[in-house]
C-alpha cells in the first residue's frame, strides 16, 4: 500500500516524459494515487503523448494559466468526477526570449509581465480555483510546487529568477491564508535537472557542469527521481503540519560554499 493510496491528484505542466511534473505524476500513481493531468493549447498533444507512457491511463484536461475561468472549470469537472481534491502539483513556468540570458535590463513589462503571470501568479490561480476541493481532503490538501532556488542571481536566468522569488514569497501568503482550510502550501527547490525546459535556459550546461562538483550529496542531472519522492512525500499525510516551506532536493549545493 502506497503513501498516496487512496488519493486524487492534479499534475500540471507535463509537456515530455522527462519533465519534473511527469516525474512526480508516474511516482504518485505507483504510490496509490488517481492522477489527472492538464495541458493547453499547442502543448495538449505533447501532454496527451506523455500521459500515455504512465502506468495507469488518465483525463488530460485544458487548462491556460492565464484564463483563470478554465481552471475553474477544470476545478468544476473534477469536482463532479472526484468529490474533493487531495493535493495539486504546480510545475508551470514560461518566460519569453528577451527574459533569458540577456540580464535584466532588457527585457520590457509586457515580457516581464507574462513571466511572472506565468510562472508565479499561476500558483495563486490554481490555489482559488481548487481550494474548495482541497479543503475537503480527509487528510488535509496539498499543493506542491516547483521551484529553483532564488536566494542567489544564476547565470542566464534573469527574469525567471525573479519570478521563482516571487513564488517562493507567494508560496508564503497562501500557506497563511489557506492554512485555515487544512491546506498545504509548500515548495520544492530543485537542482538542475536536463530536461526540455531547462535546456533552454542560456548557459545551462554551466551548471551541469560544476553541481556535481559542488554538491555534497553529488548530483545528476538527468535523475528527477529525488525530486519526484519528495514531491509525493509533501503531498502524503507524512507532513500534515508543514506549510509555507521549501525543500531542497539539490544534493545539498544550496547550503555549500566554495
Amino acid at each position: 500500500m502506497g503513501i498516496l493510496e487512496g488519493k486524487r491528484i492534479l499534475v500540471t505542466g507535463v509537456l515530455t516524459d522527462d519533465s519534473l511534473a511527469f516525474g512526480a505524476a508516474r511516482l504518485a500513481q505507483e504510490e496509490g494515487a488517481e492522477v489527472a493531468l492538464t495541458g493547453f493549447g499547442r502543448g495538449m498533444s505533447l501532454t496527451t503523448r506523455a500521459a500515455r507512457k504512465l502506468p495507469t491511463p488518465v483525463e488530460v484536461y485544458e487548462l491556460d494559466v492565464t484564463m483563470e475561468e478554465q481552471a475553474d472549470q477544470v476545478a468544476l469537472e473534477l469536482g463532479n468526477r472526484w468529490g474533493g481534491l487531495d493535493g495539486v502539483v504546480h510545475a508551470i513556468g514560461f518566460a519569453p526570449e528577451s527574459c533569458l540570458g540577456n540580464g535584466v535590463l532588457v527585457a520590457g513589462w509586457k515580457d516581464v509581465a507574462t513571466a511572472v503571470e506565468v510562472s508565479a501568479y499561476s500558483l495563486k490561480v490554481l490555489a482559488a480555483a481548487f481550494a474548495p476541493l482541497l479543503s475537503r481532503a480527509a487528510g488535509g490538501g496539498s499543493i506542491v510546487g516547483f521551484d529553483f532556488d532564488a536566494t542567489v542571481a544564476w547565470p542566464g536566468y534573469d527574469w525567471m529568477g525573479v519570478a521563482k522569488a516571487a513564488l517562493e514569497s507567494l508560496a508564503r501568503y497562501l500557506a497563511r491564508d489557506l492554512g485555515p482550510n487544512g491546506i498545504r502550501v509548500n515548495l520544492v527547490a530543485a537542482g538542475p535537472i536536463s530536461t526540455v525546459a531547462a535546456r533552454s535556459i542560456p548557459g545551462f550546461e554551466r551548471f551541469e557542469s560544476v553541481w556535481d562538483a559542488r554538491a555534497p550529496l553529488g548530483w545528476d542531472v538527468r535523475d528527477s527521481g529525488a525530486v519526484a519522492r519528495a514531491c509525493v512525500a509533501l503531498l502524503s499525510d507524512w507532513f500534515p503540519r508543514t506549510t509555507g516551506e521549501i525543500i531542497h532536493v539539490d544534493g545539498g549545493f544550496h547550503a555549500a560554499g566554495a
